[in-house]
């Protein structure tokens, strides 16, 4: 039987900002757009959070619950150097570390006790987190990812959950149906149509009716709640991709102010691929006109890049193959895919060199592997 840790920060990026200004501390703060655009609550703290406000609200509607709130725009560099602290207080613990955001991993400990127990290791983690970064997690211990996650949402802020094998049935039981990974929105309206409220009742139907309603979900759904989960951590789980988007307070006809703000969004990424050691090949930029109607564009390069000037560059480039100028945008985004990182083996000082006198008019000059240039056949194109 597997010893699953499940770490969450409480209320994370809010918490940072209380953390490096003192001021802030007891106040609510609401990290995500301003208030006057259409930009959303990406994290609040729980002073917040007692008027209503939750994340993924839109920000004028936290405005308007919480009115004297600090709204504050999100410094990700700084949340990346306290996430890897974080990451490092774990690793004295496992291997087995599967990270799903910044603030939040599971941890496989099922080898690493020496016979200490789960759960003393998780409190062990959480003081440690607490003495040296001056943060509160939370933490959920169990034997399966399910549980373990469920479990350390249950007495946040700063609380310890432990769900065993013989306590699993009944708290399964009586989880609410939207609880269940892999039940979102819809999927939960759709249950609750069918007079499926909660574990016991999931358990109930049983697997025919499950998978005749919701296909190989449904089994899925069926076998967690029975209390197994056949998933592992996975510490070699990378991520596929880096990207920012940004959601203009009026929309956009201006492709020059698209520009200006892709600039900004390459900068943000280029800062995440660097502080990950990882590079990129496939740049895509998203828009998401007037009617919310979304389109993508991308383009893969011939190398790998991590370089704010060449995700900018594409990035314009692309614009030229959308409606953008003729039609209202109301949401930019750019991102980078098709991920390398440093374990990988691939060379990092390959970069791309651009001529950026004119952005939209993309065109690769040069390129380099370390101090050599490549011959111009390897990767000189034009438009």
């Amino acid at each position: 039987m597997r010893k699953i840790i499940h770490i969450d920060m409480d209320a994370f990026f809010a918490a940072v900002e209380q953390l490096d200004n003192p001021s802030l501390r007891g106040r609510p703060v609401i990290v995500g757009g301003p208030p006057d655009s259409r930009g959303v609550v990406s994290t609040c703290s729980y002073e917040a959070r007692r008027f209503g406000v939750r994340s993924a609200m839109p920000s004028s509607r936290a405005y308007r619950l919480c009115p004297h709130a600090v709204f504050l725009p999100g410094r990700f560099d700084r949340y990346i150097d306290i996430s890897q602290r974080v990451r490092s207080i774990m690793g004295d613990y496992t291997d087995l570390i599967e990270p799903l955001s910044l603030d939040e991993a599971y941890l496989d400990v099922t080898d690493y006790l020496g016979g200490r127990p789960a759960t003393e290791v998780a409190e062990e983690i959480r003081r440690r987190i607490k003495d040296e970064i001056r943060l509160t997690a939370s933490a959920g211990v169990s034997y399966n990812m399910f549980l373990a996650k469920v479990a350390s949402d249950f007495r946040k802020p700063d609380g310890l959950t432990v769900v065993t094998p013989k306590r699993a049935q009944g708290f399964i039981e009586a989880l609410p149906v939207g609880r269940f990974y892999g039940v979102g929105k819809v999927t939960e309206a759709r249950m609750k149509e069918m007079g499926l409220m909660t574990g016991a009742d999931l358990k109930r139907a049983g697997l025919d009716a499950l998978v005749s309603s919701f296909g190989k979900s449904g089994a899925f759904y069926y076998s967690l709640a029975c209390g197994n989960d056949p998933r592992e951590v996975e510490p070699s789980h990378e991520r596929k991709s880096f990207g920012r988007e940004r959601t203009f307070g009026e929309d956009i006809l201006d492709v020059r102010v698209i520009h200006e703000v892709l600039r900004g969004l390459a900068g943000s990424v280029s800062r995440r691929l660097k502080g990950a050691g990882a590079s990129g090949k496939t740049v895509t930029l998203k828009l998401k006109y007037d009617d919310f109607t979304s389109v993508t564009r991308s383009r893969t390069l011939p190398l790998y890049v991590d370089s704010e000037d060449v995700i900018y560059s594409v990035c314009c480039e692309l614009v030229e193959k959308t409606d953008a100028g003729s039609r209202k945008v109301r949401l930019v985004g750019a991102s980078v895919s098709n991920i390398c990182g440093e374990d990988d083996g691939a060379d990092f000082d390959r970069q791309l060199t651009f001529d950026f006198g004119s952005p939209p008019g993309l065109t690769i000059t040069r390129c380099y592997e370390g101090n050599t240039q490549l011959p111009s056949t390897t990767c000189q194109r034009r438009r």
